[in-house]
């Protein structure tokens, strides 16, 4: 099975980190290259542009791609959204000139927008029931407004500052997008496609958790209840050793990274000895 991946640009690294920590380990390397393998011998990676990932998947060329959802939209090919990978978060919004005069989109009626998403530009207004001039360019889309070439332009932003810079102000959000994961709607149900989604959603799952291992007096165990109940309750285990002492028992639970600073000093205060705080890599329900 095929993955296609980014190749480069701010996805690349992100991609890459994401198949890492979820065990598929990328041999000899991703740089300038086409195809790799990975320490699964059933999963070989694509890289491509985050742009032409969307029809190398329906295509068939890849089985699963890595792509913005922006991508996937302008491509407009039938495709099987599996998992938001939480990363790339952005957003596509209209916008003009700050004192171009342009306050909502129904006076775009007649006008033109410039933009590299043709067809995401045209559905939107289309929904609208609006019919601007679409105008396609290549890049430097927030420049056009400024040289005459459109009254506004869709285009994507993340902070916004490259818009500020350009003195354009936002009119409407049109597509809130982030990486996901997309696969051939042919293989969709393929057992090995869930063992990678189940693989990337466990890294996601982890994100943001620690693990807590310590030791309990069994006397104590109600007052350290109180304080993790942790995910679905603590876990209860029997401390081994030479003198089979029952009166200790070891506690295993997970918790919200945020609430590690204040937990560990409650946790000593209910009776709770050596605290051990640990990442925690993958999470599987």
């Amino acid at each position: 099975m095929r993955i296609a991946v980014p190749n480069k640009g701010r996805l690349h690294e992100p991609a890459l980190d994401l198949l890492e920590r979820a065990g598929l380990h990328v041999k000899d390397g991703a740089d300038r290259k086409l195809y790799a393998d990975t320490v699964d011998p059933d999963v070989s990676l694509l890289f491509a542009r985050a742009a032409d990932i969307p029809e190398y998947v329906s295509d068939g060329a890849a089985a699963l791609g890595i792509t913005g959802l922006d991508q996937a939209e302008e491509s407009d090919v039938d495709l099987v959204d599996l998992l938001d990978l939480e990363f790339g978060s952005c957003r596509l919004v209209l916008a003009s000139p700050e004192d171009g005069g342009v306050q909502a989109p129904e006076e775009l009626t007649g006008g033109t927008v410039a933009t590299e998403f043709p067809s995401i530009t045209e559905a939107y207004f289309e929904e609208l029931g609006i019919q601007p001039d679409i105008v396609e360019v290549s890049g430097a889309t927030e420049l056009t407004p400024h040289v005459d070439i459109a009254d506004a332009i869709v285009d994507i932003t993340s902070t916004g500052t490259t818009l500020r810079m350009n003195r354009l102000a936002v009119i409407d959000e049109v597509l809130e997008s982030s990486v996901r994961l997309f696969a051939n709607p042919d293989v969709a149900d393929d057992p090995k496609v869930e063992q990678v989604r189940t693989a990337f959603q466990s890294v996601l799952d982890a994100e943001g958790k620690r693990y807590l291992m310590m030791n309990v007096p069994t006397d104590a165990l109600d007052d350290v209840r109180e304080v993790i109940p942790g995910m679905g309750g603590p876990t209860i285990m029997d401390v081994a050793g030479d003198s089979e002492d029952e009166s200790v028992v070891a506690v295993h639970v997970v918790v919200d990274e945020r609430e590690v600073f204040e937990v560990v000093p409650e946790l000593k205060q209910a009776g709770a000895s050596d605290i051990l705080v640990t990442e925690i890599e993958r999470l599987v329900p």
